[in-house]
């Protein structure tokens, strides 16, 4: 893609939302030579502790939005984004959304030139991200629109997917299952050693290990343990230790089921 010369220059961004997305979202365009002209939070403390990150002013009233800005991200709650967009006026400026189950359309006849941003990885704002290696899908209502989020994104990143509304909210729905689903599973783990006395610090080369393998493999060609070996005993040896804990012992059984039925 050769881009329009006026997409090169920097743009003037206002945030909506001080959440994660947004903490790491408008450093990484901030680094990248764009002026993040305002932040909008509901909090005044969270507002003003990012725009002093990154040296913007900030307000709690959506009413008092700069209406000239050339980008406003719109990273909040996904059943907040109907609510905050009813109360959002701007020019001619391109308006998007970060979310990756809600669908583009929630822009139409609101905002003519609008889009959507999704930055696929779990954000926390204590923890450092390096967007080089983080996929960014983008979505557009227009290819001049296109272009310009195309622009933006390459600023940050070196993937970049041209993914629509249905597709991602197929996207969203796997990285719900590979990330959140998971990191359940993790915490399931340290509970149950907790419980028993034992150092949580032991499985971290395990998950380590397991992440890893996937690398240049198919998870369903890496998938190990009793419920892939058919190892029956086991698996009832390890429902009758979870049957103080009957929620812990329902999932360990619908997953195993499921592994069984996968490798049978």
């Amino acid at each position: 893609m050769s881009p329009d010369n006026n997409f090169t220059k920097p743009l003037s961004v206002v945030l909506i939302g001080s959440g994660n997305v947004s903490t790491h979202l408008g450093k990484a365009l901030e680094k990248s030579g764009n002026n993040i002209l305002q932040v909008y939070s509901k909090t005044s403390q969270a507002a003003k502790l990012l725009a002093a990150k990154l040296k913007s002013t900030f307000t709690t009233n959506l009413k008092e939005l700069n209406p000239n800005a050339d980008l406003y991200i719109l990273s909040v709650k996904d059943d907040a984004i109907d609510s905050v967009l009813s109360q959002i006026k701007i020019n001619n400026g391109i308006i998007i959304h970060t979310s990756g189950s809600v669908d583009m359309a929630v822009f139409e006849n609101k905002f003519k030139r609008y889009g959507v941003f999704y930055p696929l990885q779990t954000f926390s704002k204590t923890k450092k991200v390096n967007f080089k290696n983080i996929p960014i899908c983008l979505e557009a209502n227009n290819s001049n629109v296109y272009e310009q989020l195309y622009v933006l994104a390459n600023q940050i990143s070196t993937k970049i997917h041209d993914i629509d509304s249905n597709q991602r909210k197929k996207l969203h729905l796997a990285a719900v299952f590979a990330c959140n689903f998971s990191n359940y599973m993790y915490t399931i783990s340290d509970a149950i050693l907790t419980q028993n006395g034992i150092d949580t610090e032991l499985l971290r080369p395990l998950i380590i290990e397991t992440a890893n393998k996937i690398k240049n493999n198919s998870p369903r060609e890496m998938q190990t343990g009793p419920a892939k070996r058919h190892d029956l005993k086991i698996i009832e040896n390890h429902l009758k230790l979870l049957e103080s804990f009957p929620e812990y012992h329902s999932i360990y059984q619908i997953l195993s089921k499921s592994i069984l039925r996968e490798y049978s």
